[in-house]
């Protein structure tokens, strides 16, 4: 194993600032995906809580709400779980970087490799983001009976 040289490291900390970047873009997506399942959450405990007393149509509305709650907690699990991996293998591209640095290693391919499936959790993330967020929206829709004239 060789001495690395200060500028050999100083060259591995610049090649692990863009990851390190990624990861602050990847906390800020876990801080949104979070805080949405927690929203999802309270309102799916919210309705829980009417669902016993209501009937009719609006029986019929808290069942349907709840089944889209459902399924929106599934795809924020997902995205969430997607992210948190993208941020290990994200990680895991710093550290080889370094190990291959200092231990004077040739793994270039398993690092693009490690890197290349990190933006792929990532994009899977984002994917699984935006199905929730227009998910959410079939639940905001107005109803047209509250829209009428009265």
């Amino acid at each position: 194993m060789q001495v690395a040289t200060v500028s050999t490291i100083a060259q591995t900390i610049q090649l692990s600032l863009s990851p390190v970047f990624m990861l602050a873009g990847i906390s800020g997506l876990l801080n949104v995906l979070a805080g949405r399942l927690s929203r999802v959450v309270d309102r799916a405990r919210a309705l829980e809580a009417l669902h016993p007393r209501s009937t009719g149509p609006e029986h019929d509305r808290h069942v349907w709400e709840l089944r889209l709650l459902d399924k929106r907690i599934w795809v924020i699990n997902a995205a969430l779980f997607l992210a948190v991996s993208s941020a290990i293998l994200t990680c895991t591209v710093v550290a080889l970087l370094f190990v291959a640095e200092l231990a004077d290693l040739k793994f270039g391919t398993y690092v693009a490799l490690t890197f290349i499936l990190a933006m792929v959790c990532l994009i899977a993330s984002l994917v699984a983001f935006i199905v929730e967020v227009r998910m959410s929206l079939r639940a905001v829709h107005i109803r047209a009976e509250l829209l009428e004239h009265s």
